[in-house]
């Protein structure tokens, strides 16, 4: 069970290192405010990605693959990316050297929140889980209670990764310029837009992704 439980723990792992607009939040959230802040926004991530995960153990995934709704959820999903890219644009522009370094305003309802609403309008989560778990029931002969573990430790990888960023980052952000927060925080938001403007194009027609797109 040990074996079942690293091998789950690298593969969340490895799958994090794919960061997208989630991780960017997370950063931007501890940047501007305090590090419980992003460990708010954390729990929020690896909340929403267990329940994800337990959503696509049971089955989920297959129903919303088969029900015609991917192509709902994927506009669903490139309006949120693109409205929080704004919102964070807005928020890293609008930056002052004492809400940076003062930290006088922390708003952990908030973290938490806008953490959670960006992760969990990102449903087809659930079928890129189901087909995971799916794999590796059958290459590795895992039985459902073995399947369990492994999707037990690739959630908290979600965890482990990103609370070890929002730990670097706070350390870091103490020796950091206020012009280079301030680049960085703009750097995310604009990222973040550029991510959910890409989106768009693919759900249009306009770009065509590559493999694992």
């Amino acid at each position: 069970m040990i074996r079942v439980f690293l091998h789950g723990f690298s593969t969340g792992l490895f799958l994090q290192l794919a960061v997208g607009p989630v991780f960017f939040l997370v950063l931007q959230i501890t940047l501007q405010r305090t590090p419980l802040d992003g460990f708010c926004s954390v729990a929020a991530v690896t909340m929403v990605d267990y329940f994800y995960i337990f959503l696509a153990v049971a089955g989920a995934g297959k129903l919303i693959d088969k029900s015609g709704a991917v192509p709902v959820f994927r506009l669903i999903g490139v309006g949120v990316l693109l409205i929080f890219g704004i919102i964070m644009l807005v928020s890293a522009m609008s930056m002052t050297s004492e809400s940076v370094f003062l930290q006088g305003a922390p708003d952990y309802r908030s973290s938490f929140l806008s953490a959670f609403f960006l992760t969990i309008t990102s449903p087809l989560t659930i079928v890129f889980w189901s087909g995971l778990f799916a794999a590796k029931a059958v290459e590795q002969g895992y039985t459902k209670h073995m399947l369990a573990i492994f999707a037990l430790s690739a959630g908290f990888a979600t965890f482990f990764f990103l609370g070890g960023s929002v730990l670097i980052i706070s350390i870091l952000k103490v020796s950091m310029p206020f012009l280079v927060v301030k680049v960085l925080n703009v750097s995310v938001g604009v990222v973040v837009l550029l991510y959910g403007a890409r989106k768009a194009m693919v759900v249009s027609g306009t770009w065509k992704p590559g493999r694992g797109e």
